[in-house]
């Protein structure tokens, strides 16, 4: 008797709960991340994107296929020129290290930008691949990528969310700190 009181118990609270409810009030906040002005929300968070350099090589920092845009990689360009260079857990600290990962963050949006003309025209920011050139024993490059994730987060909201790998690398080209790239879904 007590197993069907308990079933019973269980069946009506679930009952009870309404997900047609918890759809709206999640598409409520999708819809509102999605009027995110983003060049507001730039200046908001003291981000300024610049001019993207042009490559280095016979590649193109950016190529759109269909609605989707690929980005080559790239690295953190400081704002005085040149780019933060080193190993994260020998010449860098963890900090330091994310510090590159935002400043790559605004050379990705700088090119990407400058391929689709409005950042407010990106869909979802889908995958991305950071690469922490660190120190054999150095283990937390998932923390220096979090820097990254969570700026695109701040800036895209939930649109900002993405799959991502975040690997260490022995060495970098021109010793750079990290290198990320990343596939982002826009508007038609």
């Amino acid at each position: 008797m007590k197993k069907y009181s308990l079933l019973f118990l269980i069946t009506a609270a679930l009952l009870s709960c309404n997900p047609k409810q918890e759809d709206a009030a999640k598409k409520e906040t999708d819809a509102s991340a999605d009027t995110v002005n983003i060049e507001a929300r730039l200046k908001e968070l003291n981000i300024e994107l610049t001019t993207p350099k042009p490559p280095t090589a016979n590649f193109v920092k950016t190529v759109r296929v269909g609605n989707l845009v690929y980005t080559s990689g790239h690295g953190p360009d400081r704002a005085e020129g040149g780019p933060l260079t080193g190993r994260v857990g020998d010449d860098l600290t963890l900090e330091q290290g994310q510090e590159a990962a935002r400043l790559t963050g605004v050379s990705l949006l700088s090119s990407l930008k400058a391929e689709i003309g409005d950042l407010s025209k990106v869909k979802r920011i889908v995958k991305v691949l950071g690469m922490v050139q660190s120190t054999p024993e150095f283990k937390d490059q998932p923390k220096v990528m979090n820097a990254f994730s969570d700026m695109m987060v701040d800036i895209f909201g939930q649109k900002g969310k993405h799959a991502r790998s975040a690997v260490g690398m022995s060495a970098l080209p021109g010793n750079i700190a990290i290198e990320i790239e990343m596939i982002v879904e826009v508007e038609d």
